[in-house]
């Protein structure tokens, strides 16, 4: 019965992994301005409500196993809740420097509004800031988040599927997400791969 409870919660957490980043694809993103033309600048506060929604849709059916993985006891539980309120500074150091609003899609309905959005801009406008928590890894959001999530006193079995599938969908989606920089980008990011590695601040011999 474990493994099937498994089986679904990976299976559901996949489902909601590969409707993310296909919504996300560029692909997408053109054919949708070529048919609204500057009404794409919906489509980011639409994705994100949408992705809310659908994680916690899936959240909610995934079956909970009551199977306990590990429960820290005093002082280790003490440590290890300092170290995932330390990751949530790191993540708001990460976060300083995205514009929030944009990201979010709020600006872009701002600028639609005063008609001045771009079409060629698609749901967002990118800028490439090497900076911050930038420049030790090319993705610190995920990486903090990654510590948030993983650092917990205590550890159930469905946790850890969700722990590891979130990884797992960091790492491919960033690869994706990377595609479309390079395309934005050209050198100066394939630079950036170079000197920066992608998820951890640890240089490998290859970072891309």
């Amino acid at each position: 019965m474990i493994f099937i409870d498994i089986i679904l919660i990976v299976f559901l957490f996949a489902l909601f992994g590969i409707s993310h980043t296909f919504l996300a694809s560029n692909k997408i993103k053109i054919a949708l301005a070529q048919k609204l033309g500057v009404k794409i600048a919906f489509y980011r506060l639409f994705y994100n409500v949408s992705s809310v929604l659908i994680f916690v849709a899936v959240y909610s059916l995934a079956p909970k196993p009551n199977v306990t993985i590990y429960d820290l006891q005093y002082p280790f539980d003490i440590i290890t809740f300092a170290l995932q309120v330390a990751s949530l500074a790191g993540l708001y150091w990460a976060t300083r420097l995205i514009d929030l609003k944009e990201f979010v899609g709020i600006s872009q309905i701002e600028r639609y509004l005063r008609d001045e959005y771009k079409t060629e801009d698609l749901d967002e406008r990118q800028t490439l800031r090497i900076e911050g928590a930038f420049k030790f890894v090319r993705h610190p959001v995920y990486f903090f988040s990654i510590l948030f999530l993983g650092l917990r006193p205590t550890m159930d079995l469905f946790y850890l599927i969700m722990f590891v599938s979130v990884i797992i969908y960091f790492f491919v989606g960033s690869i994706y997400e990377e595609k479309k920089l390079i395309e934005k980008f050209g050198d100066e990011y394939r630079e950036y791969q170079k000197n920066v590695p992608r998820l951890f601040p640890i240089k490998f011999r290859t970072n891309r």
